[in-house]
């Protein structure tokens, strides 16, 4: 994380706008809620953090016109073209991270690594769903 976040700064972008704009590459034009969700952080980290986007040129934020409660963000082509950018030195990290390990530990790790991130997220979308879950009633407690 330190490597891939002094090769940000060295762009302007920090590592948690980064996270969200990998998302916004991916899926551009969703909500705040869903890109809170997608990023796996709290509503006011991702206002905070969408402003400072918003600063710096890389998103805009906008609500529908049959839909004012929703708040949809968009990539600006400042935004956009971080991409050609920044993903090169996110592969350069992973390669020196991934230095002198085999092909097929590479591939082992990948399928835990996704493995696990299935079953966070799956695990998470239940306990919200779930309206006997102690967060879904309103309740501090967190895993």
């Amino acid at each position: 994380m330190r490597a891939l976040q002094a090769r940000l700064a060295a762009h302007g972008v920090t590592f948690g706008h980064w996270t969200f704009l990998r998302i916004l590459w991916e899926r551009d034009g969703l909500t705040q809620r869903g890109l809170s969700t997608e990023a796996g952080v709290s509503e006011p980290t991702t206002v905070a953090a969408l402003r400072a986007m918003e600063k710096a040129g890389y998103v805009t934020r906008s609500q529908a016109e049959r839909n004012r409660k929703n708040v949809y963000v968009y990539l600006t082509p400042k935004g956009r073209a971080l991409k050609a950018k920044l993903v090169p030195l996110a592969v350069e990290v992973n390669e020196i991270g991934l230095a002198g390990v085999s092909a097929a530990d590479r591939a082992a790790t990948q399928r835990t690594l996704l493995a696990i991130i299935d079953n966070l997220r799956d695990k998470t979308r239940e306990a919200f769903a779930d309206p006997s879950s102690p967060r879904k009633r309103g309740s501090r407690l967190q895993s």
